[in-house]
């Protein structure tokens, strides 16, 4: 059973299932460009909040070798929201304040009014890796389902071919499931990772 916080910004009620810090492991298994890359990792997903209508996001991941040693693989931090238009009573772009005052906090209700006609709230997530690629990836949640693929990916020059993907997440059993699949290295859109993550104590 989870115990979801009474005081979340409407907003990100539909993500309260998402929020906490899970831990556990998973496996790699993608082929590209004539190479197989398979494997077992370590992995930690901390979603949080801070007060703003946002949820946010940073995981780390280890592949796992012989005995104790693992070594890193990519990082990643970003941003998890519920889509609607910006109004005049939202911050930014950039450190721009609010244009209008904020009548009052938005209420359950209003954040109802955007469900879409799947019965889910349509997401926008954007996520950097630390190898310096981001993601804007678009989506939904319903219930305890987040279904998301990539709008945009940005990369440097520096970084390694990487042009879409999708991911899953499911609540199931008290664990928080995930599937990653990606287009990378020249190869098509493809099973990449999945894991099973336990909420940390």
């Amino acid at each position: 059973m989870i115990d979801l916080p009474t005081d979340l910004p409407a907003d990100i009620v539909p993500l309260s299932w998402l929020l906490g810090v899970w831990e556990g492991t998973g496996v790699i298994d993608y082929e590209a460009d004539g190479a197989a890359f398979q494997g077992e990792f370590a992995h930690r997903v901390s979603f949080s909040h801070d007060g703003g209508d946002y949820v946010n996001y940073a995981a780390s991941a280890w592949l796992l070798g012989d005995g104790e040693s693992r070594t890193p693989l990519v990082a990643e931090t970003g941003y998890w929201r519920l889509a609607r238009p910006a109004a005049a009573v939202d911050a930014g772009p950039a450190l721009l304040p609010a244009s209008a005052a904020r009548p009052a906090p938005r209420t359950a209700d209003d954040v109802e009014a955007l469900r879409n006609a799947e019965g889910g709230f349509d997401l926008e997530v954007a996520i950097v890796h630390s190898d310096g690629i981001g993601e804007l990836y678009l989506g939904q949640v319903r219930g305890p389902r987040i279904d998301l693929a990539t709008d945009a990916v940005i990369r440097p020059s520096s970084a390694k071919v990487y042009t879409a993907a999708t991911r899953m997440y499911g609540l199931v059993d008290g664990h928080l499931l995930w599937a990653w699949d990606i287009a990378a290295l020249g190869g098509e859109l493809a099973s990449h990772a999945s894991a099973r993550l336990a909420r940390a104590e």
